[in-house]
């Protein structure tokens, strides 16, 4: 339930004080009725988790779509710009070098703790992230499905060579020694870039393959307009199947990539629980959703349910 805020003209706040408290209330007490379902649910055992950007903000990390998402300010990298452009390759090899140093920074917080908890302890049956962090796996979740694939990983387009992100970092940093101290970066977005200036941008060298010496070096993620890979996909399918419920954290669902999940759980008659800031597109589907901090709300429901970290 959601209560509309009042709003209370200066002259009249002492007035309708008693009326804003009584809304905090009421407020308060419907998230505490919402966790109680979805602490009921949990108990069940065996709950797939789909994640979004929403449980690594926490972490540092903003998200595409929330009040102050990067996508009201910054359009993200697309497949087709990558391999077609050599300019794009640039500008994204640019703005993700200096971005890099956060994403590698950045901890796992409270919320990726509780889920890995609540995997140990059998009440989550798996993990599947929307996210591009790594900070599941940092977290004590090592089997979670990278649907949208990880930042610390690289791929040549031409040999399908892999290497980390840590090498190709290394190598771009000999190649543009001074870049990071010109540059002046004021926004990490969620896929791992920063705002930069076009004329810094035209300065910077990228790298190629080392294995085969010209092949295209991509960021082994997905980007926008990009397809799943399907076995990738089918694997989430498998979770679901094997699952009693279905737990979404922090996602708006906007993009069809999670809600698709959502979709397929509900259709076979399995609970669709949501904890997410905001309203989602999967929001017709879910037998509860809470509005309400995912860390605070996962550290309670791994308290209510007696799990402890280990």
């Amino acid at each position: 339930m959601r209560v509309r805020p009042m709003l209370v003209p200066p002259a009249e706040a002492d007035r309708h004080a008693p009326d804003q408290r009584a809304e905090q209330v009421v407020r308060q007490a419907d998230s505490e009725d919402e966790l109680a379902d979805i602490e009921q649910i949990l108990a069940r055992r065996d709950v797939a988790v789909l994640t979004g950007a929403g449980l690594s903000t926490e972490s540092g990390i903003p998200d595409y779509r929330g009040a102050t998402g990067s996508l009201r300010r910054h359009t993200p990298m697309t497949y087709q710009d990558f391999v077609a452009s050599a300019a794009g390759r640039q500008r994204y090899w640019a703005r993700s070098f200096l971005g890099w140093r956060t994403i590698v920074g950045a901890r796992p917080n409270v919320g990726h703790y509780a889920v890995a908890d609540l995997e140990r302890a059998g009440y989550v049956s798996g993990v599947i992230t929307q996210n591009v962090d790594g900070l599941h796996r940092a977290a004590g979740s090592p089997d979670a499905i990278e649907l949208h694939g990880g930042l610390d990983r690289v791929i040549c387009l031409g040999c399908r060579a892999e290497s980390t992100r840590e090498q190709l970092d290394e190598r771009l940093h000999a190649a543009n020694p001074d870049f990071r101290e010109r540059a002046e970066s004021t926004r990490i977005n969620p896929d791992g870039d920063v705002e930069l200036d076009d004329t810094l941008v035209a300065t910077f060298r990228i790298a190629s393959c080392t294995d085969c010496g010209t092949g295209i070096l991509k960021p082994d993620v997905v980007f926008f307009g990009e397809n799943v890979p399907r076995p990738r996909v089918q694997q989430c399918y498998d979770l679901i199947d094997r699952s009693t419920a279905l737990l979404v954290l922090g996602s708006s669902l906007t993009v069809m990539s999670g809600l698709r999940f959502v979709r397929y759980a509900a259709k076979a008659y399995k609970p669709v629980a949501i904890i997410n800031q905001g309203q989602t597109r999967g929001d017709e589907h879910a037998s509860v959703r809470a509005d309400v901090p995912l860390g605070r709300a996962l550290t309670q429901l791994a308290e209510r349910l007696a799990v402890t970290a280990p």
